[in-house]
């Protein structure tokens, strides 16, 4: 089974709060809702595919509640003008089982969901181990960070927003373990959102080549230290 993570993520490493003003709002984060206005027709079609070839899902607690609320809610699919039954998105994860790495949550609202609970590390090595095909993490920035730490994810794939929100809670931390990563692909659409993929080997401890990609996310006053190194246009205030 391959375990991959697919994230939106804006230039300086958010990810809080994507999909709306209140769908996140931990820390007194307000700027939530950038993510719409960023995916053109191309992106669009890129994620639809992406979920279309999941296998399985996996999240962590907070995320899996924010998902069930929307993706998994017809009054939600009536109100926001989705078909769920035929939506790309939708249909993938009201069909394919889903599973949450949690402690806390014992009975999920949401159908063919199943918790993985008491010890998750080993819950997460038998998934990992008995699950054919791709097992895909969406948000759930906890559960990317542990999984990360603890070796557990083999691709990671990105949806780079042109876009410096400023505050929110980051992919990753500031500090952390180092990783070398090997570019699978990567594209962007007409709108300047970037697709990464990269595969994921083994965490190191230590500073590698710098021909190797590194895994930072940071401004730095008006310098920006991205793995990604992309020419972006400011536009005038």
């Amino acid at each position: 089974m391959k375990l991959t993570t697919i994230t939106m993520v804006t230039v300086d490493g958010v990810m809080q709060g994507l999909g709306g003003a209140d769908e996140d709002r931990r820390g007194g984060f307000e700027r939530g809702g950038w993510v719409g206005p960023l995916l053109d027709n191309e992106a669009a079609a890129s994620l639809n595919q992406v979920y279309q070839r999941a296998d399985a899902f996996l999240f962590g607690r907070r995320t899996c509640e924010i998902f069930a609320r929307s993706w998994g809610a017809a009054e939600w699919g009536a109100s926001a003008g989705i078909d769920l039954g035929t939506n790309p998105i939708a249909a993938a994860l009201n069909t394919q089982p889903k599973y949450v790495a949690s402690t806390t949550l014992t009975e999920p609202q949401w159908a063919n969901t199943t918790v993985l609970a008491g010890d998750v590390v080993g819950a997460n090595g038998e998934l990992k181990a008995k699950r054919e095909g791709e097992v895909q993490v969406h948000g759930s920035g906890g559960l990317i960070r542990w999984r990360f730490d603890n070796q557990l994810v083999d691709e990671i794939t990105l949806f780079v927003c042109p876009v410096i929100i400023g505050q929110g809670i980051r992919l990753f931390p500031d500090t952390g373990p180092d990783a070398a990563l090997d570019l699978v692909d990567s594209r962007a659409t007409p709108k300047g959102v970037t697709l990464p993929a990269h595969r994921a080997p083994a965490v190191c401890n230590h500073h590698r080549d710098l021909k190797y990609l590194r895994w930072i996310a940071k401004v730095d006053h008006f310098s920006i230290n991205f793995w990604l190194v992309r020419s972006i246009t400011v536009p005038p205030r």
